[in-house]
């Protein structure tokens, strides 16, 4: 079960110097180009791209660090691993918990 809070305010707002503008604007973006990226690994998974799986997880894990996101995080921390690691069947599993846990810091990240 993920906690109630997935976005740390006070950690993603140290990251950005405490500009609560430029955190909005960032978390913009990131609402807008996280769908693509669970599109470029559920295509890597499909192909058994455990590379790909590897790299685009990375990215996700930094890109969700800048919010604190700890369950994202985790879940994206541990696709990279498993991707290094090929395990496949594993994956699938681990890309759920990435899904719900970004479907539950999207609304979060939406009212900055």
């Amino acid at each position: 079960m993920l906690p109630a809070e997935n976005l740390d305010r006070e950690v993603a707002l140290a990251r950005v110097g405490g500009d609560a503008e430029l955190l909005r604007e960032i978390a913009m973006l990131f609402v807008e180009d996280y769908p693509k990226v669970l599109d470029e690994l559920r295509d890597a998974i499909a192909r058994g791209d455990a590379e790909r799986v590897e790299r685009t997880a990375h990215g996700l894990k930094g890109s969700v660090s800048t919010f604190g996101a700890r369950p994202a995080m985790e879940a994206a921390r541990t696709l990279e691993a498993l991707g290094r690691a090929r395990q496949f069947e594993e994956i699938r599993q681990v890309l759920t918990t990435l899904e719900l846990a970004l479907a539950a810091l999207r609304p979060e990240l939406e009212s900055l």
